[in-house]
């Protein structure tokens, strides 16, 4: 019982319970993303952009009402926004070519990107076995690689180029990630998803308006298509919602980390919604993951700061980890 009653455990338990309510939230976010791809529909820039929209009017109305000012200068936002964007956009145009289980799986890489990022501009440092944890998972996920190049398989019209947009767009959802962390750990979590929001609708209207116009003229809107894009608005606000609490808490490579058993999700709505066979290297695929995953885990130790970022202003500047979280991450790990 003094186990259980521990501080530690609790904020261990606490950390892996919203990291399952983000993973189902992009579970479900994937699954309505492949539903519009198989309803004919090529718009992954318009799928975006209602979340985008959403965000924007919920938080900044809140912002708003508690008229607070804007701390941080806003070409970081919109740095912010057009990573995220370009991200989506990415990965929900795979979904053209590629199937639901591969995008989901390959949406791992994030965790390697991450690991990256963290390293160079947020001063983290692994340990070897972190980093041998992360390799195994990205070697988890060239098997799906295998499988879509026809050693195993089935899925998509065109799986390795899909997988190729995956794969390009975790790069990008990584510096969202690492961008987004930075921003929860040292501004208000309001502002910052409201920003996101605003700054992500705007990106999508240009890009949309440049790109995606013909595409819209060209479909057949029906009220599967509108619910199934109203579904992904939905899980995605969702997702976008609870992940700055994640991100604060436990930071961008733990966060992809803890969602990492949106897959499960993938290959579950692959079985029984698409009644669809899945090759037996997806599932082999998913157990060298969570072997990574466990070994990264059960061997993380609280990172180390080395560098800052200054706004541009006259703010001075902003600590990217703040001995506070660190204390608190110390009480995590142990």
């Amino acid at each position: 019982m003094n186990w259980w009653r521990s501080h530690a455990t609790l904020r261990t338990l606490f950390l892996l319970f919203l990291g399952q309510l983000v993973s189902l939230a992009l579970a479900l976010s994937s699954f309505t993303s492949s539903l519009v791809a198989n309803l004919g529909v090529d718009a992954p820039i318009t799928q975006s952009i209602f979340n985008y929209f959403a965000l924007a009017l919920v938080y900044a109305s809140i912002l708003l009402y508690k008229r607070q000012k804007i701390q941080l200068s806003w070409y970081w936002y919109l740095l912010l926004g057009f990573v995220d964007v370009q991200g989506n956009y990415l990965v929900n145009k795979a979904y053209q070519y590629s199937s639901l289980t591969s995008v989901t799986l390959l949406d791992c890489f994030t965790v390697a990107w991450a690991i990256v990022l963290t390293w160079f501009f947020l001063g983290t440092r692994y340990s070897i076995w972190q980093l041998f944890g992360a390799a195994i998972c990205v070697l988890g996920l060239g098997l799906v690689l295998l499988s879509d190049a026809g050693v195993g398989g089935e899925g998509g019209s065109k799986p390795l180029l899909g997988d190729s947009l995956v794969i390009a767009g975790t790069l990008f959802f990584a510096f969202s990630n690492v961008g987004e962390e930075f921003c929860v750990k040292n501004k208000n979590r309001v502002e910052v998803v409201s920003m996101l929001g605003l700054y992500g609708m705007l990106v999508s209207l240009v890009e949309l308006s440049i790109f995606e116009v013909k595409s819209l003229e060209s479909v057949n809107w029906s009220a599967d298509i509108i619910l199934a894009i109203a579904g992904y608005t939905l899980a995605l606000f969702m997702f976008y919602t609870l992940a700055p609490f994640v991100l604060k808490l436990s930071g961008a490579t733990m966060f992809n980390l803890s969602i990492l058993t949106a897959d499960m999700w993938a290959v579950v709505f692959r079985i029984f919604f698409y009644q669809q066979e899945v090759d037996w290297l997806y599932f082999l695929s998913f157990a060298v993951v969570t072997v990574g995953l466990v070994i990264y885990s059960t061997t993380e130790k609280d990172p180390a700061p080395i560098s800052a970022l200054e706004d541009g202003n006259s703010n001075g500047e902003y600590q990217v980890l703040i001995d506070e979280n660190a204390s608190r991450n110390d009480s995590l790990v142990s």
